[in-house]
C-alpha cells in the first residue's frame, strides 16, 4: 500500500480528536453476520480499535445483539499508536468514511 493511504482524511481525522467514534463495515464471516472496525476515543487514554461481527437479523431496534462477537481489540495510546494498529490490521484510515453515533454492543 502507498503511504497516502496511511494518512487520515481530514474530516475523519478532525471527528476522531472531537471525540466522535469513527466505523466501517466489512465482509463478514458468514452471509448472515455483519462486521465492522471501529475507533473510539477514549479521553485520557487514546483510542479503542475494535472489531466486531453480529447477526444481521438481530440488529434491528436498539437491543444489542446477544451473538455479537469481538474478534480483535487494541489500544491505542495516541494518533502515532492509532496508526500502527491499523497498520497491523492491514486496515487503513481512507476506510473510516462513517461517524457512528451509536453505542457500541458492549
Amino acid at each position: 500500500m502507498g503511504e497516502s493511504e496511511w494518512v487520515w482524511p481530514a474530516a475523519e481525522l478532525a471527528a476522531l480528536r472531537l471525540g466522535r467514534r469513527l466505523g466501517v463495515r466489512l465482509p463478514a464471516s458468514l452471509p448472515h453476520r455483519w462486521a465492522l472496525v471501529h475507533v473510539v476515543p477514549v479521553a485520557g487514554r487514546g483510542f479503542d480499535v475494535e472489531h466486531w461481527e453480529f447477526e444481521a437479523d438481530s440488529l434491528e431496534g436498539y437491543d444489542h445483539d446477544p451473538g455479537a462477537v469481538r474478534l480483535r481489540h487494541e489500544t491505542a495510546s495516541d494518533e502515532a499508536g492509532l496508526l500502527a494498529v491499523l497498520r497491523e490490521w492491514d486496515f487503513p484510515p481512507a476506510r473510516f468514511r462513517h461517524s457512528w453515533d451509536s453505542v457500541g454492543p458492549r
